[in-house]
């Protein structure tokens, strides 16, 4: 199915955005294949969505694809509108979406506008979502939210300051969230990622990465979307009722081995 008409369901609706392809759809199928319903948000590439949602149903879980850009409130409005309309519940947001690639630029190259607007779309991504979300979870007094961040918000390295900016925007965001939603029984969690290979990262990866982190990381290699993937399905469990506003990086141990924030090649 395409569209959000599905009959409301008793099974938990999770809602993901970004999930046509990456962390996001790695995620989806997960969570579908746990017993949720999930929610394939997707902003334009209809055909990955859809590769999901039939990925879900295959393996025998639910799913529907719905197409919104979570940078626009409206769209936002509709998308949310639409599931509680459906479904009647949303029990978990994973806020996904990569709604923006950064200039590759240190300082020197990098103008403001360029700046701002990869901090605002990051934000934008998940305030609206998010705003809309939580009155929803509010009124039920529980939820889950999972933000995904970036290792690279506590980085320094070439070319990562608008990078690395917007990510430690969203890492903050995620903080005062938690600290209003507790209240109303929403705990909301925040996955920072290191290094990992998916569509939308494979170009801006430099060379000579898979040997670095061979030699640089805990686990040797890099991090996988699947890997991400279990974090954040912890996170939705009830079992982890009580672990808010924390902030967990997926990073393979690389982190451990430099003692401090790395320097990437």
């Amino acid at each position: 199915m395409t569209d959000i008409d599905r009959p409301g369901e008793e099974k938990p609706v999770a809602v993901v955005t970004g999930a046509g392809r990456g962390i996001g759809a790695a995620t989806a199928r997960l969570l579908g294949g746990q017993g949720r319903h999930v929610i394939v948000n997707y902003r334009s590439d209809a055909a990955s969505a859809a590769a999901v949602v039939s990925a879900i149903e295959a393996a025998g879980g639910t799913a529907t694809a719905a197409r919104a850009d979570v940078c626009d409130p409206a769209q936002v409005d509709a998308l949310i509108g639409g599931v509680l309309a459906a479904h009647g519940r949303i029990d978990a947001l994973v806020c996904n979406a990569n709604v923006l690639q950064p200039v590759r630029a240190g300082l020197a190259d990098t103008t403001w506008p360029d700046l701002i607007d990869k901090v605002t779309a990051e934000l934008a991504g998940a305030f609206f979502i998010t705003q809309r979300v939580l009155t929803a979870m509010r009124a039920a007094g529980t939820g889950r939210i999972v933000y995904l961040s970036s290792m690279s918000a506590g980085w320094t390295g070439k070319q990562q300051i608008g990078h690395a900016v917007s990510k430690a925007a969203v890492n903050s965001f995620a903080q005062q969230v938690a600290a209003e939603a507790g209240r109303y029984g929403v705990t909301v969690n925040t996955v920072a990622p290191g290094a990992v290979r998916t569509e939308a990262s494979a170009a801006f990866m430099p060379a000579g990465l898979d040997d670095y982190l061979a030699k640089h990381a805990v686990l040797g290699r890099m991090v996988e979307p699947d890997d991400v993937a279990a974090v954040i399905a912890m996170l939705l469990d009830e079992r982890t009722a009580a672990l808010t506003g924390a902030l967990i990086p997926v990073d393979g141990g690389f982190d451990v081995l430099q003692g401090g924030p790395p320097r990437l090649p």
